[in-house]
């Protein structure tokens, strides 16, 4: 458990997939700051998960649908972050077959684009020393071949350079925009690769850690509320790896 501390009292913080994983990770450490918290996920009703999603407001909300997205962004009355996490491999799918592909980009790219230009003029009254964030989450596979899933891989290079953008475009409007790019890291997307007869994978994904271990949704979380904080409000376009040095290696 992280004995770092932020204050977010009294803030307003919107998750996308914050219903399991890294996502419920970060709503988490925010609530654990004093934040009020809203997640999305693809189901009814919160009480539909396996876990306990009481402490924070939710949406359901379908990120391929724009109509939904725009739905979603004109029901939040204030905002002070907006995390940009919300996404899956679409592996079953095929991401070689180019509907799967545009897909892809529309579940992680597009999205992301849609809500955060939807939600700048709510971000932009943040009274954050630094204004209000918009922090994307991207991976490793924005930065090296991973040829099982194409079209997330091309989503999250995207949204890196997405990130340049906006935190260029954005700098003088009172909104910074970052992103973190966990490395491996325990979740339900990572769950495959801990099966029986994925071993080697694994392995071999391990073995470029230098860290020699999994990740943690708390390992990746503390990161989110840093790019968010006042302490760092002079960072804009940055993309953070948090990858037990992956990316060094």
């Amino acid at each position: 458990m992280s004995t770092t501390r932020f204050d977010f009292e009294g803030r307003n913080v919107l998750v996308t997939g914050g219903s399991s994983g890294i996502g419920l990770g970060i709503a988490t450490m925010f609530a654990d700051a004093g934040a009020s918290v809203i997640v999305t996920g693809r189901r009814d009703e919160a009480s539909e998960y396996d876990v306990d999603l009481s402490r924070f407001g939710y949406r359901r909300a379908e990120m391929t649908n724009r109509d939904a997205l725009l739905e979603l962004a004109a029901g939040i009355e204030a905002l002070d972050v907006l995390i940009n996490n919300a996404g899956s491999n679409l592996i079953a799918q095929d991401e070689w077959k180019p509907e799967t592909f545009a897909l892809a980009l529309q579940l992680h790219l597009v999205s992301a684009f849609t809500l955060s230009v939807a939600l700048k003029p709510l971000l932009e009254k943040s009274t954050l020393r630094g204004g209000g964030s918009v922090i994307n989450t991207v991976s490793m596979s924005a930065f090296r071949a991973v040829p099982i899933v194409p079209g997330y891989g091309a989503a999250k290079a995207g949204l890196v350079q997405m990130t340049v953008n906006m935190g260029t475009a954005w700098a003088l409007d009172n909104v910074r925009v970052n992103a973190v790019a966990p490395g491996l890291i325990e979740s339900n997307l990572t769950a495959a690769m801990k099966m029986k007869g994925m071993e080697e994978v694994e392995r071999a994904e391990l073995e470029r850690v230098p860290m020699a271990r999994w990740g943690t949704p708390e390992d990746v979380a503390p990161a989110y509320l840093f790019l968010a904080s006042e302490e760092a409000s002079f960072i804009t376009g940055h993309t953070l790896c948090v990858d037990g040095g992956f990316m060094a290696k």
